[in-house]
């Protein structure tokens, strides 16, 4: 499951929504170079964007620009910066949702999921943005899913499923609920293992149907059902990446 790029991708659109700001409650001098940063921002050139938000913050020390730095520092790869302005911002105004969110997006890019996690579910506290707290359920989705990897990689599968749940309660992670019926799976819990792999199924978007339906054919298997097995077997042979599995399904239930 490629988790970091789709987590990336939806913390992106998070940091682009503050460009629209105005800045014309800002001291005169520091507004002029906060508008010079943003257009550098815009325009990829993240040095000079620097340049101009540290100009800024020399004359007024506003969230927003403490904000905006934390972008162009994050969108140069500099992450110890991004993180230490995002925080800047937040002590300037600690109940500014999109600072959370984009000093979560740090901690995930760091590896810091749980980090990362206490920074979105912060936003859930504090935001009354609907647009916002869907997107930050998606992050959270995707975060949780991670840690549930982490989790289920170290051999503690049973923390691993508290992950995945915590992952599908946020939103309809179609990988997650995949996840989650293999560890059910492995757990040996196979009604459950089933209605994971009919909602991944269901919610599917990033995976394959290979999966849902493997694990589908499992639970079936393993509840004595072999008909209703060997008809989700053969819909996962067609996926590349069940192919082999399925295969040694099937010719174990001749």
């Amino acid at each position: 499951m490629k988790l970091n790029s789709i987590v990336s991708y939806c913390l992106f659109l998070f940091f682009f929504a503050a460009l629209a700001v105005n800045a014309q409650d800002m001291k005169p001098d520091a507004a002029k170079l906060y508008n010079s940063g943003n257009k550098m921002l815009k325009e990829g050139n993240y040095q000079n964007a620097i340049k101009d938000y540290d100009q800024a913050l020399a004359i007024d020390k506003d969230f927003r620009i403490y904000y905006q730095r934390g972008v162009s520092y994050k969108m140069s790869g500099n992450l110890d910066s991004a993180e230490s302005s995002f925080k800047a911002c937040l002590k300037a105004k600690p109940d500014f949702d999109l600072g959370y969110n984009a000093l979560g997006g740090v901690f995930f890019s760091k590896g810091k999921y749980q980090d990362a996690a206490d920074n979105f579910e912060k936003i859930l506290t504090i935001s009354k943005n609907k647009n916002v707290l869907d997107k930050v359920k998606s992050n959270l989705s995707l975060v949780y899913a991670k840690m549930g990897n982490q989790e289920e990689a170290s051999g503690d599968v049973k923390k691993a499923v508290d992950y995945y749940k915590k992952a599908v309660e946020n939103s309809n992670y179609d990988a997650a609920y995949l996840a989650l019926a293999k560890a059910y799976s492995d757990l040996g819990e196979f009604d459950k293992t089933m209605d994971a792999a009919q909602n991944a199924l269901k919610y599917q978007k990033t995976i394959g149907k290979g999966g849902p339906y493997y694990y589908m054919g499992v639970a079936y298997k393993n509840q004595g059902d072999k008909e209703k097995a060997k008809q989700m077997f053969d819909k996962a042979k067609t996926d590349p990446t069940y192919k082999k599995l399925a295969e040694y399904e099937l010719t174990a239930l001749k």
